[in-house]
């Protein structure tokens, strides 16, 4: 086990190059300091950026390094992408690194873009958490193994990646849009990389990438959360300092992409149940003064609704979602455009009106109004960023990638400031035909081609920016099971609201609220489960008083995050005692997060979508035809027709049945037979306020928000009593399944079975720590074997789900992979699974478990919106957070040999269910690799 411990702002630092020396490290230079965020450089060229935020229990360590796919060099597509997965692999000091993550209770991650690539771990806020990802980050920054043997198994997880993307067509049209688009520029190639490069990069060749590229001068180091930020900056210095300053130069790349001369057009051919055009334009780079008004071009194209193509092609019923979004790079880079439709829908016919659009926008106005909309919404979504240091930590490095990491408040302040008239000097600059790609070559006498600007000095733009004021920094908190419990205040409104709420002092003064409308029985919904469905997402679609733009206009601007949702009432998660939560209707629940000055006026929205619903036709027909979108496109591919499968086994009743599981092409047709008088009954007879929970969390009075709902809802009765429908336990029946699904180039395998458990059994705690151990972390055995050592899969796993007030739960193991490798894979599981049972787990294990899920639940519980759920979950099921709090006390007090004993009392691997789906007639071996000699 690490020990903490602190360091003098004069450390004397122990540097080993060849023999062992003494040096002493200069103390960082102060470069910048805003908005909380201060700048310091080492003296090996290092940048650390300090973001302390006491009212985070958590701390965050993000390294970024300014290395991406742009970098990359002929044969060395994907170089970028493989070397995150290898400094997964360890170092001499960090041999497990994926382990020690998981007993620090982290939640991280690495990943690579065209510009950067980083890594980031979110702790529980104390010093021993702290220092291990400063060492973690400092050691493998230089001394990663990047060894063969590691990339002999690594590089075919990437590959399978890489499958996982190919199996989505849209994502592949985008690739293929974008490599059109850039002729030289690294852009036009995938992040993730060339399959060919991928399998045959020498490993001297990744070496030598990795030498170049992971050094201190080329890095930027972000910490933020919770942390002293003095003593903070010392250990840095000595832990990182200690890596001298490399002799190499890096030199910056200077590919530049020629000024685009006419249209160019790719055509994609695959299997797939729905169409999808794409279009990008070349635009400046994110430094550039012209990328804020491109941003809310993109915008007011696509925003729902209001949007310039949204209403030219959705609402009209021409395709069934459009999207547009600009990349924010290093160098110039491109405003992409998104459009997908259902096979029976045209597609001359959608070019043609999308052509007319975008090619007229240079010569029209812009309105104030949807200018103002689109800064509103960014607006929001800024202020949401930087309420979580954590988020904003890990966000900083993108603008750092482009320059430097003040562009994201440069940008912000910017976008606030663009006109109209900005908008449509940008539109008529860059949405030029000659500048697009989707269409075909055309000659043309006078051409009119974009100029693009060169990226900007960013040291000259930002030499005199200093930002806005700093957010409220809020107040220390005990994120824990008895610490939130004794700041709750529970109570029971007259007309039958269930109140749990937890004011406390946050970071720019957000709350957290979750509101739960239970409503019908068995009874009341059978027949009725779709037509329910579309209860919470009608309700957002207008009200009598405002339609679903001015709706969501006015969330915006108060700088609200709003989301209706339903059919989630029991909750999912891998917190103990949050309940198996298998989709039936009767929910209506409203997740809201906004800040304290915004909140009674957030309310008041709320209760006006709750309670005064339109239901618009067209808006139904809209809402029907998405949905539809949605099945269909899931209807080839192997994850969605594997998990319907198993579900459908694990919860087998009768097409009758709410609880009834209905395959893919059935979901479709009884979409398509719902009708609007349904959806409007349901609400009608059923809806009402008596059978709710709502729970808050954050900077609010307590006071004023119960006054605000009594205001709101005292006076809406549910029509009819809710009745809870239950779960009773159905025994699984062994099966096996094979589906084909051609043209895939990725597969998925699962198996599973029903549990007859509670998760207040006493058997449960033991239940879940096997699971955990077997294949819910990320150190556990089926990621170990299946990943790590065989290299078969980029993500498998099992979990484990008990009914909170039925005995009803299920097991579940998944993984995807190779067609070629599916059978492998899903026989590694099955080895796993016995091998626990047979030979056990060993008390160390245990140990190491025990600890990395407690810190898990540290992390979890430091995200305010999660507790809310909790609270409100708690207040249904008549919980208090006390029996997290014992469950959380027995999982500490299991012994070895409770775990396989429990384990297999309830899993049996010959009554498993197993599925697979894929293109399992390729069965051509895959490629030899290199040998790198």
């Amino acid at each position: 086990m690490m020990h903490s411990r602190f360091f003098g702002l004069a450390a004397l630092a122990l540097v080993a190059l060849g023999g062992t020396s003494l040096c002493f490290a200069a103390e960082p230079r102060m470069m910048t300091s805003l908005e909380g965020i201060n700048e310091y450089v080492l003296d090996n060229g290092l940048q650390v950026l300090l973001y302390p935020d006491d009212s985070k229990p958590t701390v965050t360590v993000n390294a970024t390094y300014l290395v991406g796919s742009r970098h990359e060099g002929y044969g060395e597509t994907g170089m970028a992408h493989l070397l995150e997965h290898m400094l997964f692999k360890g170092t001499p000091k960090h041999s497990q690194i994926w382990k020690e993550l998981q007993e620090h209770g982290a939640q991280f991650n690495g990943s690579t873009w065209f510009d950067r690539t980083n890594y980031f771990e979110t702790m529980p806020a104390t010093p021993e958490n702290l220092e291990f990802g400063l060492n973690l980050e400092a050691d493998r920054m230089v001394n990663s193994f990047v060894a063969k043997k590691d990339l002999d198994s690594e590089f075919s997880v990437v590959r399978n990646e890489f499958e996982i993307g190919e199996n989505r067509p849209t994502d592949v049209l985008s690739e293929r849009v974008m490599s059109t688009a850039y002729l030289w520029h690294n852009y036009g190639k995938s992040t993730i990389g060339s399959r060919e490069d991928i399998e045959r990069v020498p490993i001297e060749r990744l070496q030598a990438f990795y030498k170049k590229f992971y050094q201190p001068d080329n890095c930027v180091l972000i910490v933020a959360g919770k942390f002293d930020p003095k003593q903070t900056l010392a250990q840095v210095n000595t832990v990182f300092g200690a890596t001298p300053r490399p002799t190499r130069t890096l030199e910056p790349t200077y590919t530049w992409e020629p000024t685009q001369d006419g249209e160019r057009e790719v055509t994609l051919r695959r299997v797939g149940d729905t169409q999808a055009l794409d279009v990008v334009y070349h635009v400046c780079a994110g430094a550039h003064a012209d990328f804020a008004p491109v941003q809310v071009l993109a915008d007011i194209l696509a925003t729902e609704q209001t949007g310039r193509l949204y209403k030219a092609l959705v609402e009209p019923g021409l395709a069934t979602r459009v999207s547009a979004h600009s990349q924010a790079l290093h160098d110039p880079g491109v405003i992409e455009i998104e459009v997908e439709a259902r096979l029976d829908q045209s597609a001359p016919e959608i070019r043609h009106r999308l052509a007319e659009v975008l090619d007229n926008l240079g010569h029209e106005t812009f309105t104030q109004e949807e200018v103002d909309r689109a800064k509103n919404a960014s607006s929001k979504n800024f202020n949401t960023l930087i309420n979580d240091s954590n988020r904003i930590g890990v966000s900083l490095s993108e603008s750092a990638a482009m320059g430097d990491w003040r562009l994201l408040f440069w940008n912000r302040d910017r976008i606030a400031q663009v006109t109209p008239a900005d908008v449509q000097r940008v539109a008529a600059r860059y949405l030029k035909p000659s500048n697009r790609t989707i269409g075909t070559f055309i000659p043309d006498k006078t051409p009119d081609r974009s100029e693009i600007p060169p990226t900007p000095d960013v040291a000259t733009l930002l030499k005199d920016y200093h930002g806005g004021a700093e957010v409220a920094k809020g107040a220390a908190f005990e994120a824990t099971y008895a610490g939130i419990e004794a700041h709750t205040q529970r109570s029971k409104l007259p007309f039958g609201m269930k109140l749990a709420l937890v004011p406390k002092e946050t970071r720019n003064n957000h709350v957290n609220v979750v509101l739960n409308l239970r409503y019908g029985s068995e009874k009341d919904l059978t027949g009725k489960t779709e037509a329910a469905a579309f209860v919470p997402t009608m309700l957002m679609r207008g009200t009598t008083k405002h339609t679903r733009r001015e709706i969501q206009d006015a969330f915006d601007a108060l700088k609200a995050q709003v989301r209706f949702g339903g059919f989630g009432g029991a909750g999912r998660g891998r917190m103990m005692g949050m309940g198996n939560g298998l989709g039936t209707p009767g929910v209506i629940d409203v997740s809201i997060e906004c800040s304290r000055e915004t909140l009674a006026k957030v309310l008041d929205l709320v209760a006006e979508v709750l309670r005064q619903p339109a239901f618009p036709a067209d808006e139904f027909e809209t809402l029907k035809k998405e949905t539809l979108a949605g099945i269909e496109q899931q209807i080839s591919e192997p994850m969605p027709l594997v998990m319907v499968e198993v579900q459908r086994r694990l919860n087998p009743y009768p097409a009758t049945d709410v609880r009834y599981v209905a395959k893919l092409p059935e979901q479709a047709e009884r979409i398509k037979a719902v009708t609007l008088d349904q959806v409007k009954a349901v609400y009608a007879s059923l809806v009402g306020a008596s059978f709710s929970e709502a729970a808050a969390v954050g900077d609010f009075d307590a006071s004023q928000f119960t006054a605000s709902l009594t205001q709101h809802f005292s006076d809406w009765k549910s029509p009819k009593p809710f009745e809870r429908i239950v779960r009773p336990y159905k025994a699984t029946a062994a099966d096996s399944l094979v589906i084909d699904t051609p043209d895939k180039a990725n597969s998925l395998f699962a198996m599973g079975m029903a549990l007859e458990i509670r998760d207040d059994d006493p058997d449960y705690p033991a239940l879940f720590m096997a699971n955990y151990i077997l294949g819910g972390s990320a150190s556990s055995r089926f990621l170990n074997r299946i990943r790590q050592k065989e290299g078969l899969s980029y993500t498998c796993g099992t979990g484990v789900q008990a009914g909170a007030q039925d005995r009803n739960g299920t097991f579940m193991g998944f993984g995807m992979c190779a067609p070629q490798n599916a059978e492998k894979a899903l026989a590694c599981g099955r080895e796993e699974l016995s091998k626990l049972l047979r030979e056990g787990v060993a008390g160390p294990e245990l140990d190491d478990a025990k600890k990395g899920y407690a810190q898990q639940v540290e992390v979890q519980l430091a995200n305010d919106s999660m507790v809310a759920m909790q609270l409100a979950q708690g207040l249904f099921l008549d919980r208090t957070l006390k029996f997290n709090d014992d469950q959380q006390k027995k999982i500490e007090a299991l012994k070895a040999q409770d775990v396989p004993a429990t384990l297999g009392k309830y899993v049996k691997p010959q009554k498993l269910v197993l599925i697979r789906a894929g293109d399992f007639s390729k069965k051509a071996a895959p490629p030899q690799q290199a040998t790198g000699g």
